[in-house]
């Protein structure tokens, strides 16, 4: 038999509660403000928990400090130890020298009457010598112990009770020094001295004896003290790793953070510098990967540039070719021909503007220029015999440098031909065209001057841009706006620029700015 479930009132009432407190919550911002709460702790979380890196680094500051804990704490200790030791060897052979000084009389220094044993002798002995802290003299007859040195408070009698200790020194016959140890109270140092009087042949033996362990208790608790000590400074040196990890890797982690803000559209994000000390690793750190943001974003926008400029400047001369095409005569051998000698000249423009384009992609790379010796008197006048075939106008050798610079031959002939080219497009057959050379304290620089109708202002800010065409004397440039881009690009790769000195109706002068270098002499003088 099947049952039917249904929904009741009462079933329905809790999750339309519950969906309209998640509205509510919504509609009061309370959601946004829990993600975000969230996301500040996750970013909170991330500067504070140990990464791998600050972890190595605190694992191999805390492992030195302890290692060098370690070892000045067992090289303390073994140093005192060694000290104590010999400060014990050295009391015992002095106090057999004072049993022997005492006894080789045969005089009771007490009474001053003459030993009647070497029993006597050996109690008087040992009570005439007051013992040291962990000091004790012991006396034995005939190899039985027979007495001590006052006991000192808390010393249990254990060598005297000790028969292995007895059967070893009570019956030596030369003097013995060597170390026992006793189960109760350790390592014991001693020296037993056989003892005689004449008359008596009793064999007596002194013994002086140095409770070791006891005696290097302090140099145990000392070395215990800085047992602790070090380990409160190993928590101190923990803390500090991690601070010190924490602002050596801060860098890095401005570095990440930084890198995952930047995107394909958005490259202006840096990292922030006012947290570091000018000057230091971490400042020039900072610095070095904003300038290498800076070159990065340059770089894309100029690519970017590049591909918006190229893009729209092939785009008439394709549009062109298109459209004759289109409306092309097969059957018209004239028309043809005329669209032949049309679309020839666009592919050759084209082509020009396509090889321009690719001199001004690579005037970014190293090898662009390539500087050696050039006597600079000489490449002008060359530059003037190449220049005079241009077109028909005075051309003029206004001056010649007579000076040795490291410069690029080829481009610098070609910045100065482009110039001049421009020049031509800008004036008239007879118009005078000066080119020329000068230095000007440690700049090198390079002329052509025009008597054309000159830059007017609104063209002086924007005419070495890419595809900016100049509009003097009342027409625009039939070329693709490239030149003067070339020739700023040649200026910039020798560390220079290109300056402008035009009047409006009075001619213009474009001037190509380089270091004039060091460079060999390369002329005959």
């Amino acid at each position: 038999m099947s049952q039917t479930t249904s929904t009741t009132t009462e079933d329905v009432k809790p999750v339309e509660t519950v969906r309209h407190r998640v509205e509510l919550r919504r509609e009061c911002g309370l959601e946004t403000t829990v993600s975000t709460t969230n996301s500040g702790v996750r970013r909170l979380w991330h500067r504070i928990a140990p990464s791998a890196a600050r972890t190595r680094i605190m694992g191999m500051v805390l492992l030195l400090v302890m290692a060098a804990l370690v070892i000045v704490t067992f090289v303390t200790w073994r140093l005192l130890v060694s000290v104590i030791d010999a400060r014990m060897d050295r009391a015992l052979r002095l106090e057999v020298e004072e049993f022997a000084e005492l006894t080789a009389p045969g005089i009771n220094p007490r009474t001053g009457h003459p030993f009647t044993s070497v029993e006597q002798m050996i109690s008087e002995a040992i009570a005439y010598n007051i013992a040291r802290p962990n000091e004790k003299f012991l006396g034995y007859v005939d190899g039985k112990y027979r007495t001590q040195s006052r006991q000192q408070p808390g010393y249990p009698e254990v060598l005297a009770k000790d028969d292995t200790f007895t059967s070893l020194v009570g019956s030596v016959t030369k003097p013995t020094e060597g170390q026992y140890r006793q189960p109760e109270i350790g390592e014991v140092r001693y020296l037993a001295i056989p003892v005689k009087l004449a008359g008596d042949p009793s064999r007596g033996v002194i013994v002086a004896a140095y409770l070791g362990d006891a005696e290097r208790a302090d140099a145990n608790g000392a070395a215990r003290l800085m047992l602790v000590a070090g380990g409160l400074t190993l928590l101190g040196a923990t803390a500090a790793a991690w601070l010190v990890a924490g602002r050596i890797l801060r860098p890095l982690r401005d570095v990440t953070e930084t890198a995952r803000r930047i995107t394909d559209s958005d490259l202006s994000q840096r990292i922030p510098t006012g947290a570091y000390h000018k000057g230091d690793e971490l400042d020039d750190l900072v610095h070095t990967v904003n300038g290498m943001l800076d070159r990065v974003e340059s770089g894309v926008l100029a690519q970017r540039r590049f591909i918006d400029d190229a893009g729209h400047e092939l785009r008439t001369p394709i549009t062109i070719v298109r459209g004759h095409l289109e409306v092309l005569d097969p059957n018209d051998p004239d028309d043809i021909r005329a669209t032949a000698a049309l679309l020839d000249d666009e592919l050759v423009r084209m082509n020009r503007m396509v090889s321009d384009l690719l001199l001004l992609a690579r005037s970014v790379q190293p090898s662009f220029v390539q500087p050696r010796p050039v006597y600079v008197a000489a490449l002008t006048r060359e530059v003037f015999e190449k220049v005079t075939q241009l077109g028909d106008r005075d051309f003029s050798l206004q001056s010649v440098a007579e000076v040795d610079a490291v410069l690029d031959p080829q481009r610098i002939t070609q910045a100065l031909v482009a110039l001049a080219d421009n020049a031509c497009h800008y004036t008239k057959d007879g118009d005078q065209i000066g080119i020329g050379s000068a230095v000007m304290g440690e700049w090198l620089w390079f002329w052509v001057s025009d008597s054309g109708p000159g830059v007017s202002a609104e063209d002086r800010a924007r005419i070495f841009e890419r595809f900016a065409r100049g509009t003097a004397g009342g027409h625009r440039s039939d070329g693709a706006g490239l030149g003067l881009s070339i020739v700023q690009a040649i200026a910039k790769a020798h560390d220079g620029h290109v300056e402008l000195d035009s009047t409006p109706g009075s001619g213009a002068t474009f001037i190509v700015v380089v270091p004039v270098g060091k460079g060999e002499s390369c002329h005959a003088s």
